[in-house]
């Protein structure tokens, strides 16, 4: 599961939301019968308009200077696996119907990540959803890059994902929330202020609301939690996890909830693997030197003024 919140695809989020709202509705331009049009949604309504998301979005920004983002772009894609099983317990239909479901609840956990008195869920946030069946290559994707493919061609496999826009200002247009104060609330007076967000833990929380949703039995490496410290450890954390994926079979049969369940309080997934692994030796040198290095960055020598 892949949950992803970024300013715009389309440019800055500090003026107005229209070239993006633009920007989602290019999968309706495609169709020669306009009233198969994907509408968008959200917890309010599922039949609403895009000149009826910008003028909204636009006008929910009270207080916020020219410089200030005026709305964030939340992506949720699940993988090829977790798409697979939607489709196979429910079909096409009523997977994009449940997908739908569950970007509400996505949402009412974004609102509660925030920890700010008076957001408690989607209801109190003003955002819009739109559902997309595919995806498309883009100038930065390496297959362009390399010419094996061209810009603006489908991607292969399942695709389905949502994308969703919600204004910087919550839905009565006096209480700011941004998702890029990273506090975390380690600064209280800070945090009351602004509010906080946990980047991470809302992407875990997306994680365990789609296995919890909809029955989903999430392997060890499929976890957030595993792939994250894969990706951001440093060297010693991915000896660690080089040394556990020569246990991969093993680590698949444990299962994502019995997992958790021994992740419960530690601070890095790390601390686990370090109890899964007490007793035995780290890996080798030469294993240890398989592994790829990350470049320390070299300070630019500045030269004196005689």
């Amino acid at each position: 599961m892949f949950i992803n919140i970024s300013k715009t695809e389309t440019g800055s989020n500090t003026g107005s939301c229209g070239a993006l709202v633009n920007y989602l509705e290019k999968e309706n331009r495609m169709l020669e019968n306009l009233s198969n049009s994907e509408r968008w949604f959200n917890g309010r309504s599922k039949n609403i308009l895009p000149h009826e998301v910008r003028m909204a979005i636009d006008a929910n920004i009270a207080k916020l200077s020219r410089a200030d983002g005026k709305f964030y772009l939340i992506n949720i894609s699940p993988s090829q696996k977790e798409i697979v099983f939607l489709l196979e317990r429910f079909g096409e239909q009523e997977a994009k119907y449940q997908l739908k479901e569950f970007a509400l609840k996505v949402m009412d956990a974004y609102a509660k990540n925030f920890h700010r008195e008076g957001i408690c869920g989607q209801a109190d946030l003003l955002w819009f959803a739109k559902w997309e069946k595919n995806r498309y290559y883009g100038h930065q994707d390496k297959a362009v890059i390399s010419g094996q493919r061209k810009r603006g061609e489908m991607k292969e496999g399942h695709q389905f994902h949502i994308q969703i826009i919600v204004s910087r200002k919550d839905i009565t247009n006096k209480i700011k929330l941004s998702p890029q104060n990273t506090s975390r609330g380690k600064n209280k007076s800070h945090s009351q202020k602004l509010g906080q967000f946990d980047r991470r833990a809302f992407k875990e929380s997306g994680e365990l609301l789609f296995d919890k949703l909809f029955g989903y039995d999430r392997g060890l490496q499929e976890t957030f939690q595993f792939s994250n410290s894969v990706k951001n450890g440093n060297l010693q954390e991915r000896r660690q996890v080089d040394r556990i994926l020569q246990f991969s079979k093993g680590m698949d049969e444990l299962g994502a909830d019995r997992f958790r369940e021994l992740f419960a309080g530690k601070s890095q997934v790390m601390d686990l693997v370090a109890d899964l692994l007490s007793g035995t030796s780290l890996p080798s040198e030469g294993m240890e030197r398989s592994l790829p290095r990350r470049r320390k960055k070299r300070k630019a020598k500045r030269l004196g003024r005689s």
